[in-house]
């Protein structure tokens, strides 16, 4: 499954940036894949402790708390699909990023455990979709008050991790 199998009615709109930013010609699967080796490519950079406090500009959030932003968001992604396949029908919440990366604690840990945690969530992101049938990437459900597909969340994670490594790149390596 590629993202041009995607309907714009399957995801909320604010994610359509995410989306554009997918390679069309890959399927969903090596998109995890391949995201995940160019992420930890990215943090196997010299980064040192002090680095990992950078900002590049006031109010906007460290190496460290963008790192916990991508670990936090791929597990609430990870949730939101696994309701949806399982058929639950519950409107999933939304939740507040800023708040999410304030009270992280992301400024007490390591590179090294920022790696071999987004690693694991990776890998397990990885197991999940491949444990769904075919049929089941298609089922809807509601998620911060829109429709959402379960394969249109797994695209999604991968376009918001595309986002924020380009935003490292940019901006603070």
């Amino acid at each position: 499954m590629k993202v041009t199998t995607l309907h714009s009615d399957e995801y909320l709109e604010f994610y359509q940036g995410y989306i554009n930013n997918i390679p069309k010609e890959q399927s969903l699967g090596i998109l995890f894949q391949e995201n995940k080796k160019e992420l930890l490519q990215v943090l196997n950079e010299e980064i040192s402790a002090e680095k990992l406090k950078f900002r590049y500009a006031e109010g906007k959030w460290s190496i460290a708390e963008v790192l916990q932003h991508l670990i936090d968001v791929e597990r609430i992604f990870q949730y939101r699909a696994l309701c949806i396949a399982r058929g639950d029908q519950t409107s999933l919440p939304g939740f507040d990023h800023d708040e999410y990366a304030k009270n992280s604690f992301a400024s007490a840990r390591s590179l090294n455990d920022f790696k071999k945690e987004f690693e694991t969530v990776r890998n397990s992101t990885i197991k999940l979709y491949r444990s769904f049938p075919e049929a089941v990437l298609e089922q809807r459900g509601t998620m911060n008050g829109a429709p959402a597909s379960v394969r249109a969340i797994g695209f999604i994670v991968v376009g918001h991790a595309m986002h924020h490594k380009k935003i490292l790149m940019e901006k603070y390596l």
